[in-house]
């Protein structure tokens, strides 16, 4: 019989929070930076690594803006893309839903379309040689206004079929869901689907308001929901998605160690948990490296770990007919262990 670990890394999985610039890999960064001929603060990959320590999350932002500066053209869109679309094949991935932020490139002058292009080349790659499927989400970053926002939607216009849904990313204190709301009823009208990153270092009210303001169908974090009762009664009521990433939580001092994570009271309270990796080249781990060490820590059992991503499933944007098959799986892969 399989032991748990290996239950983890061959049940097929489905990530849905995944920022596709925080998985620029300091090895990938620092051949980008060559080709571009961009002159990086480090002197080396491991000096680079000895960087990715921080008190908090503009911390980590800070470094996430500097390294995504070697990101100039379409091909190296598509190179990072497609280096993550290999860790999913490695990993067992078979679906992903990819955060990317245009602003990141656009306010250094690359057009939404180089990195949209890139991105959607990877996407049909990976799909059509690794059987991966995957869709996008545009992230706005909050520390910008709502007009750049708006027009950053605006200038995606032309490129909605490659995007299901619109997302909201960077720093949550200071800069409440309730900034957005034109911007993500705008992205209603358009027929996009609307998640937002609240309640990692911001309050429940930030769940909450993205949740009824901006009319979200998933959170992404969400944890700090448990500080306010009724709310998590709402959520779990509702089955609204939110999309955990535990080593994140670690790295940027959301939680002191992985064995205080509030997750087993997350899934106690009945709310519809995903597991994911956030910006694994920074955090420590992609998707497998998180369920993992969840596992062991809080010592989930395979059906347990097959509700995770059974519950990752039903939360995704694929098509009825994907979540069918990749249900059916997982059913399948559990029946076997059993």
């Amino acid at each position: 019989m399989l032991n748990i670990k290996q239950f983890v890394k061959n049940i097929p999985k489905v990530e849905l929070h995944l920022h596709i610039e925080g998985s620029l890999e300091p090895e990938l960064m620092f051949s980008l930076a060559e080709r571009n001929a961009i002159s990086l603060p480090y002197s080396s990959v491991e000096q680079l690594k000895q960087a990715y320590q921080f008190n908090n999350l503009q911390e980590f932002l800070d470094l996430y803006y500097q390294g995504a500066e070697v990101l100039q053209t379409e091909q190296d869109f598509f190179d990072l893309a497609w280096a993550y679309y290999q860790t999913c094949q490695r990993d067992n991935v078979l679906h992903t839903e990819i955060f990317f932020d245009p602003q990141t490139h656009t306010e250094r002058g690359i057009d939404i379309g180089t990195v949209i292009k890139g991105l959607m080349r990877a996407k049909q790659q990976a799909y059509q040689q690794l059987g991966v499927s995957s869709e996008y989400i545009l992230c706005f970053l909050r520390h910008l206004s709502e007009e750049s926002a708006i027009q950053t939607l605006k200038a995606a216009k032309p490129y909605l079929s490659d995007i299901v849904g619109v997302g909201l990313d960077s720093s949550e204190q200071g800069h409440p869901p309730e900034k957005f709301q034109r911007v993500f009823a705008m992205a209603k009208q358009l027929g996009l689907e609307r998640v937002a990153h609240a309640g990692e270092e911001g309050p429940a009210a930030n769940v909450k308001n993205a949740w009824q303001l901006l009319d979200v169908s998933r959170i992404d974090h969400g944890v700090r929901c448990l500080e306010d009762e009724e709310l998590v009664a709402q959520l779990a009521e509702a089955q609204i998605p939110l999309t955990v990433c535990p080593f994140s939580n670690v790295k940027l001092k959301v939680v002191s160690n992985l064995s205080e994570h509030p997750l087993p009271d997350m899934l106690s309270k009945g709310l519809a948990v995903t597991i994911n990796s956030d910006d694994p080249a920074y955090f420590g781990g992609y998707l497998l490296a998180n369920l993992e060490a969840c596992a062991e820590t809080f010592a989930w059992t395979a059906q347990q770990i097959a509700d995770l991503c059974l519950t990752a499933v039903q939360a995704s944007y694929a098509s009825e007919t994907r979540k069918r098959e990749l249900s059916q799986l997982i059913d399948n892969y559990l029946a076997e262990f059993n």
